[in-house]
């Protein structure tokens, strides 16, 4: 009788079916998931800042600037100047409001990081500037 001689091959048979049958899944399940879109509201008529309110400017290039009112000029200062100006205004007035224009070149980080001294500071009525348009 003669010897079976033993093959040394893989069946792919099993693993093309169970191919078949993901890509099947992927291609039912792909189009039931959502991406993640964000609407951005618009800003349509945006409130005026209050009369009162002191105004921080951040510049393009990451500098600040200090305006008292809306009709005064801006003063330019460091960092280290705005917050012992910012500090003695609180102190002086509690319930004084502040506004942040914040040039749209600047990176998010710096206006947050602007919110967040100014919260630390003590002002409670902080408001962002933008601009009217859709």
């Amino acid at each position: 009788m003669r010897q079976r001689r033993l093959k040394n091959e893989i069946n792919v048979v099993p693993y093309i079916d169970v191919m078949l049958v993901l890509l099947v899944i992927f291609m039912v399940t792909a189009p039931m998931i959502q991406t993640g879109t964000v609407d951005l509201p618009r800003v349509d008529g945006v409130p005026q800042p209050p009369s009162e309110a002191m105004f921080v400017l951040i510049r393009p290039d990451g500098s600040f600037a200090l305006q008292e009112t809306s009709t005064t000029q801006p003063r330019d200062m460091s960092a280290t100047d705005l917050a012992r100006e910012l500090s003695e205004v609180i102190t002086a007035n509690p319930d004084q409001s502040i506004v942040v224009a914040a040039d749209k070149e600047v990176r998010y980080e710096v206006v947050m990081d602007t919110l967040n001294e100014l919260r630390k500071a003590g002002f409670n009525k902080v408001g962002l500037q933008t601009q009217t348009g859709s």
